[in-house]
């Protein structure tokens, strides 16, 4: 690079804006075939089809609650059962101080509130919140993402993305604009 020239700035990605779901839905896939993986797209209401088209088909979640759910079963039982056996153990006719059955509601509530708490909990997490930040931000339009606007962003980390050819691909998919989303 010479003395003096300039370079452009990095970018997160590039940005397509679109006035229609199903336009949207059609350029995702578009992009998908095309081999772009690292992509999101932004509605202001879920649309079927969309997460398939962006090619997530898996989440972690029901693990992440399977997993809350167990520890919430053992400690709730272990909770009863040191109260009963070995806090304060009371004979009440003959009954062993180990009487699970008596145990069942106590388990049971806490099995449901720690699988509640993990889903919640494991939800935030995986979707990266709270986000008050995100350079998709720094697109005036992108504001209009929560009213009626669409928008499809190819990120510069794909390792198919090309400044000027995705640039060029979004414009022919999107009726719209289509912006560089700095960082």
């Amino acid at each position: 690079m010479a003395f003096g020239q300039k370079t452009r700035p990095p970018i997160y990605g590039i940005m397509a804006e679109f006035d229609e779901p199903h336009r949207l839905l059609e350029a995702t896939e578009r992009a998908y075939a095309e081999g772009y993986r690292r992509m999101d797209a932004y509605t202001p209401y879920p649309i079927e089809g969309l997460a398939d088209a962006l090619g997530k088909h898996y989440t972690r979640l029901g693990w992440i609650v399977l997993a809350g759910a167990l520890a919430g079963c053992a400690g709730g039982f272990l909770l009863a059962y040191y109260g009963s056996a070995v806090s304060y153990p009371l004979n009440i006719g003959g009954k062993p101080f180990n009487s699970w059955q008596a145990f069942i509601p106590v388990v049971f509530e806490c099995t449901i509130l720690a699988a509640a708490f993990s889903a919640v909990l494991g939800m935030l997490g995986l979707n990266g919140l709270p986000q008050p930040y995100h350079p998709v931000f720094n697109v005036p339009r992108f504001a209009l993402a929560s009213r009626n606007r669409f928008f499809l962003c190819v990120e510069s980390r794909d390792p198919r993305f090309d400044r000027e050819a995705t640039r060029k691909f979004l414009e022919d998919a999107s009726g719209h604009e289509v912006y560089e989303v700095e960082w």
